[in-house]
């Protein structure tokens, strides 16, 4: 460990909670990404509160929690959120057995149906929202649906601005293209719900019952991880194993209070402050 790696993650003994990405820090496509059960020991051994928080709405959170857990990590479904279910409970407060139009897939569709939000799946009728999260299955039909129902009126609604999502291929297109495309189609711009916007972070906190000044942010994407948890007033941590890394953190001018190159680094690193506030 470098002098300046020691100096610049002293933070980490004051941390007694975590929100952490799972595509591209804990996990990769099918396969846990270095250190990731070690990771999970270590931060359960010393106490440290957290919810793994993904931008993907394509998956179920059960799926997330059992994925996990066949990799080493002692987590429960309670320690799972995401941005479908900050989506899902916003329609539940702002249209309670409200309908809705939606894009996406099973994730996103079991998180709203609990929430007693309606999907429709055509034109007819009015609709409350659009709601569009990840969809390996987008039609132009489901496009043109989408389009009609926001220019009638509807509230537009993304669940992540992700462009793209790291996977064992590369990285394919993810939810924000397809707001993209819709935000050009009718000059709406989408209400995000998941990370760098504050509903995910805010509900992670509130789960968790801690402060964001004793809370740290782990990921791998500066405009949603990094940035979302410096607006939420947490410390950062990026993971140099999915989409960003340091040179990133440069060309795109966001800075992370620490940068790793993996989960192993990072424990070495947590494990040396401990060591030494014990002493």
């Amino acid at each position: 460990m470098s002098s300046s790696q020691i100096e610049s993650s002293a933070f980490l003994k004051d941390i007694h909670a975590m929100m952490i990405d799972i595509d591209g820090t804990l996990i990769r496509g099918n396969q846990a990404l270095p250190g990731m059960s070690d990771f999970f020991h270590f931060i359960n051994s010393n106490h440290i509160k957290f919810q793994v928080a993904s931008n993907n709405a394509t998956k179920t959170i059960s799926t997330y929690q059992e994925k996990l857990a066949s990799f080493g990590a002692d987590l429960s479904i309670d320690n799972v959120l995401t941005c479908s279910t900050v989506t899902a409970l916003y329609l539940q407060e702002h249209f309670p057995g409200g309908k809705v139009f939606m894009i996406g897939q099973a994730g996103l569709r079991e998180a709203l149906t609990h929430a007693g939000i309606s999907i429709v799946e055509s034109l007819n009728g009015k609709v409350d929202a659009v709601v569009v999260g990840g969809d390996y299955e987008l039609t132009y039909d489901k496009l043109k649906y989408a389009s009609l129902h926001i220019q009638r009126g509807a509230q537009f609604i993304g669940t992540n601005p992700d462009l793209l999502y790291p996977t064992d291929e590369g990285l394919v297109p993810e939810c924000g293209m397809t707001l993209v495309a819709l935000e050009t189609a009718t000059e709406v711009q989408p209400i995000i719900m998941g990370k760098p916007n504050h509903f995910m972070f805010e509900l992670g906190m509130k789960k968790m019952g801690v402060q964001p000044t004793e809370t740290a942010m782990l990921g791998d994407r500066l405009e949603t991880d990094i940035q979302g948890g410096q607006k939420a007033g947490m410390k950062t941590i990026l993971v140099e194993t999915g989409v960003d890394n340091r040179e990133s953190t440069i060309t795109k001018g966001i800075k992370p209070d620490l940068i790793v190159r993996d989960l192993v680094e990072l424990v070495t690193l947590w494990s040396h402050h401990l060591t030494k506030a014990e002493n």
